[in-house]
């Protein structure tokens, strides 16, 4: 039997890497059975009948929640959510608030998918100044989201943003609305509307979890192996060959 010697320096390398990286793995783990889970409330809840907006403040959780709209859009608050992109081309996805005159609350609407080719011209859409009967599902974004934050070019709107979350949005404007985006479905009011369910889907996560539990094994393999093979360079009882002294 090879003895087994690590030494205290990768003994201290595995102790304070194995862990996080089982961690990782195990938290990749969990996201995958929250996006299952995510997906299996909208197949479900798309087959519900549409409710008006004065039902979701009581609803618990109105994730992907069919929604019935009656009122107008706000066309000098739009808001602009750049990054995002549909078959290889650059874009942004348009979101305005929307006024439902049933229920008295104001709801931030995404439109749709515009393409922005390029920078130097503005996004160009228009906004129905009727008011209209539309339907939506409600979207709760997965995780935190970042605050909105006044515009760098003076205020000057449409805003151009990365990130959006509604609430900062009413408290921006001053006014009581809905603490989620809704997300229109096809109507005289939508733009191109082919938002996967979850950016990320669970099949990334778990390809994700399985690399993070390779390396974990590899690094466990790697200290085993270096720990029976240290004796390579020592004598079978543990010294160091010493140079044969001079007579």
């Amino acid at each position: 039997m090879r003895p087994f010697r690590p030494g205290l320096v990768p003994t201290l390398v595995v102790l304070a890497l194995l862990p996080g990286l089982i961690a990782l793995g195990c938290w990749q783990l969990r996201r995958a059975d929250e996006k299952r889970t995510l997906m299996d409330t909208y197949a479900v809840r798309q087959l519900e009948a549409p409710v008006a907006v004065a039902q979701l403040q009581q609803l618990p959780d109105p994730a992907f929640y069919p929604v019935r709209l009656h009122g107008h859009f706000d066309s000098q608050h739009s808001l602009l959510l750049d990054n995002q992109m549909r078959d290889g081309k650059a874009g942004v996805e348009l979101l305005q608030p929307f006024f439902d005159q049933q229920s008295g609350q104001w709801l931030l609407v995404n439109r749709g998918w515009l393409p922005w080719p390029d920078r130097r011209v503005p996004v160009h859409f228009d906004t129905p100044e009727q008011a209209l009967a539309l339907q939506a599902t409600v979207y709760v974004a997965p995780g935190k989201t970042f605050q909105l934050h006044p515009d760098p070019t003076g205020g000057q709107w449409p805003h151009l943003l990365t990130a959006i979350e509604p609430n900062g949005l009413w408290q921006q404007l001053g006014r009581e609305g809905f603490a989620h985006e809704l997300r229109l479905q096809p109507g005289p009011a939508s733009y191109r509307l082919d938002w996967p369910v979850v950016a990320m889907g669970p099949e990334k996560h778990l390809g994700y979890a399985m690399q993070w539990f390779a390396l974990a094994s590899t690094l466990v393999l790697l200290y085993l192996y270096f720990g029976w093979h240290r004796h390579n360079k020592e004598n079978p009882h543990g010294r160091r060959h010493l140079p044969a002294e001079r007579a």
